[in-house]
């Protein structure tokens, strides 16, 4: 395995290398008279004689029939491998795996979710570290082997630019836009006898037109805008959509660019720094992005050997207002911002007011700044982006809360429209399913905290992303008169009062284990709180006699991740302490 020394946190000033840099791994595979058997084999998949003269790019595809995410990657990757041949380099094609949120979610499948973010990072790393790719183009189209690539990237350590897959067009239905979430959402009102039987199928058939990611701002989406603001895709990947001509010519640009990168020896070591971390946690909180980015973002810049925490996220919700009208939340979808401009707009007005670090370097070879200095405002009329004049919420609407229920940290996704204080009566279960039935059929009423606990990344295992029971509240009507906490973590797509992320995790012995029906409980996203309302000697004489139940899994991927996996607080990575 050749993997490069531990990122520093501060960015550095490429140099420039030896022409022979630009093969540094290449060559140890196929120079020389005693590496014939090598060239062999390469040729009967392609090779010609002056390949092996040629810097090797691997094409990292997460092309699958799994999911419409991921279904159009394939031609995606094509265009990225012409782009690397037509820049002088030779274009090596391989896949990983992806699976589907959507399509699992609120089943058990849905513990394979957050695993599957460590095992496409570890197999990009192993066929990379194997074939000895000089650089690497990653291509994601789904919220785990998003973040995946760019750990994968971080821990190689080569000339690398990631691809965004690009977003879904919406449906429609009734001549409103539909996605996903209108489905998870209809589940709700058809359960509480607001829509047929026959408005569900219709809903259910229109929301996903085609390919591309889960059409508002996501967890795909915030993904997408978070690695174009850390630098490691060309400028606007994040905002086109998946089936166009720009996302074609974003591709063939991607490889074209490794290229320049390798001859510039420019590697994630220059791009990644703490600075660019905080730029990325800047543009999706002015997105008004997913809670999963507070677990990505940190297990990412753990690979880099950049110290991030949960923390930070506050700090910069403290100076960063809330200024896309995108869903969950808001009105409109992620076509709509590609349609008026993308992101590099936003990035410009975060820029020019002082929210950004334009000095950072980015895979263009060029920094923030000057791939921004360019861009043109949003065309005037538009309402998706807001002024930073008239912000829809003045700060960020990422609430990192502590207390007595949270003593390791938990995270809020208080957009304002549900106010900055709930206290209510706990309603306790001990799994997604049993929430779902509780909800379903009309047992929760107003004034409830509902606690879904032992969906942790260790307990579950693997942290279940909680998008049936919030859609549900949703849908029910009981948004805003009910809250909803749980150790596991929600999908980009849920909104209400919900705070997850809940450390210790039940498993582990942390608070939320203990927690009684009918027990008070307060969330206080303006103090970050969040407190069990009963007396300490009582919390204490409840944990000292609550025991570790038995692991739900003791082989396979899921025992192993359950064994290996820090903390949601630590991003729940599966290396730490190695």
């Amino acid at each position: 395995m050749h993997l490069e020394p531990p990122m520093s946190s501060r960015k550095k000033s490429p140099a420039s290398p030896a022409p022979s840099d630009t093969r540094k791994f290449s060559s140890q595979l196929v120079d020389g008279p005693e590496r014939a058997a090598s060239r062999a084999m390469l040729h009967a998949v392609g090779f010609k004689r002056d390949d092996f003269k040629k810097s090797q790019v691997g094409i990292a595809s997460t092309w699958s029939q799994v999911t419409p995410c991921n279904i159009h990657i394939d031609k995606l990757a094509l265009e990225s491998a012409k782009g690397v041949d037509a820049a002088g380099g030779k274009s090596v094609i391989f896949n990983t795996i992806t699976i589907s949120d959507g399509i699992s979610m609120g089943t058990e499948g849905m513990k394979y979710s957050l695993v599957s973010r460590e095992v496409i990072a570890d197999s990009i790393e192993t066929v990379a570290g194997c074939e000895m790719f000089d650089g690497l183009v990653t291509i994601g189209g789904c919220d785990k082997n998003m973040p995946a690539c760019v750990m994968a990237m971080a821990r190689l350590n080569r000339p690398s630019v990631f691809v965004y897959g690009g977003t879904i067009k919406p449906g429609c239905h009734d001549g409103r836009d539909v996605d996903i979430v209108s489905v998870f959402e209809a589940v709700g009102q058809h359960a509480s006898g607001k829509i047929s039987d026959a408005t569900l199928a219709d809903i259910e058939q229109c929301s996903i037109p085609g390919p591309g990611s889960c059409g508002g701002m996501y967890t795909a989406n915030t993904m997408a805008s978070a690695i174009e603001a850390l630098g490691l895709s060309l400028p606007n990947s994040s905002a086109q959509a998946a089936v166009s001509d720009e996302k074609m010519m974003d591709c063939f640009d991607a490889g074209a660019a490794v290229m320049h990168l390798l001859k510039r020896g420019i590697k994630p070591s220059d791009i990644l720094c703490r600075e660019s971390f905080l730029n990325a946690i800047t543009v999706i909180t002015a997105l008004g992005g997913s809670t999963n980015a507070v677990l990505h973002l940190p297990a990412m810049a753990h690979e880099a050997g950049i110290k991030l925490s949960i923390d930070d996220f506050q700090k910069v919700g403290a100076r960063t207002p809330v200024l896309a009208d995108l869903k969950p939340s808001g009105k409109y979808v992620m076509w709509e911002l590609v349609r008026i401009g993308g992101t590099l707009p936003l990035m410009k007005m975060l820029l020019d007011a002082g929210l950004l670090d334009g000095k950072v370097m980015t895979v263009t070879g060029k920094t923030l700044a000057e791939n921004l200095a360019k861009v043109k405002p949003y065309p005037k009329g538009q309402e998706v982006i807001r002024p930073l004049s008239n912000p829809i919420k003045k700060d960020g609407h990422l609430a990192i809360l502590y207390g007595n229920l949270a003593p390791g940290g938990a995270v809020g996704k208080i957009s304002g429209k549900e106010g900055s204080r709930f206290s209510g009566k706990a309603r306790v279960f001990d799994s997604e399913e049993d929430s779902m039935k509780a909800i379903t059929s009309g047992k929760i009423k107003a004034g409830d905290v509902i606690v879904i606990r032992m969906e942790g990344p260790r307990g579950g295992p693997g942290m279940r992303e909680m998008l049936g029971p919030t859609s549900a509240v949703m849908g029910m009507g009981l948004g805003k008169e009910v809250a909803l906490i749980t150790d596991g973590r929600f999908s980009g797509g849920s909104h209400g009062f919900v705070v997850g992320h809940i450390t210790p995790e039940a498993f582990s012995g942390g608070p939320i284990a203990i927690i009684k029906n009918g027990d008070p409980i307060t969330i206080d996203a303006a103090k970050r709180k969040i407190t069990l309302d009963i007396p300490e000697t009582e919390i204490s004489s409840r944990l000292a006699a609550w025991k570790q139940p038995k692991p739900r899994y003791t082989r396979g991927v899921l025992a192993k991740f359950a064994r290996l996996v820090s903390t949601a607080s630590e991003g729940a990575v599966t290396d730490k302490g190695l």
